[in-house]
């Protein structure tokens, strides 16, 4: 297919071409100034992949949180999935069994937002190639 012109791209604020290909990635663009679909696909499919190794190595990777000084302690994964909490004997009081859940909670709690920070670090560039962070839904940004 013959081709009128073609784009280099650098990430500049307002070009809207620039985020229609990756970094350094020339853009076919055929007559009439429209990108061409098959490359726009292959882009597409490309993020796909990317998203799915993304969360993939989120679901594999394993994130703590804690409370009362250490005395319980959660792990997540980066997917948000409890896998184990730890207790220290310290923290069991046979009469105070509210104070222990509560720091359960808060143990859980801090291991879950380490996992969405974790999250955000893995998913978020992906995600502002897709068009930004919060368009996407099942994702916590």
């Amino acid at each position: 297919m013959d081709h009128v012109g073609s784009l280099t791209t650098e990430k500049n604020v307002g070009d809207d071409d620039a985020e229609d290909a990756e970094d350094g990635e020339e853009l076919i663009v055929i007559p009439g100034g429209q990108p061409n679909m098959q490359q726009l696909l292959q882009q597409a499919q490309k993020m796909q992949q990317d998203l799915a190794r993304a969360q993939e190595e989120l679901a594999n990777t394993e994130v703590d949180g804690q409370a009362g000084g250490g005395l319980v302690k959660a792990t997540v994964t980066g997917a948000g999935e409890l896998r184990a909490v730890e207790i220290d004997p310290k923290a069991v009081d046979p009469e105070d069994t509210e104070t222990l859940a509560d720091l359960i909670v808060a143990a859980v709690q801090a291991a879950n937002q380490n996992a969405q920070t974790l999250q955000q670090q893995k998913l978020g560039p992906l995600a502002q190639g897709l068009g930004g962070g919060s368009g996407i839904p099942g994702l916590p940004f």
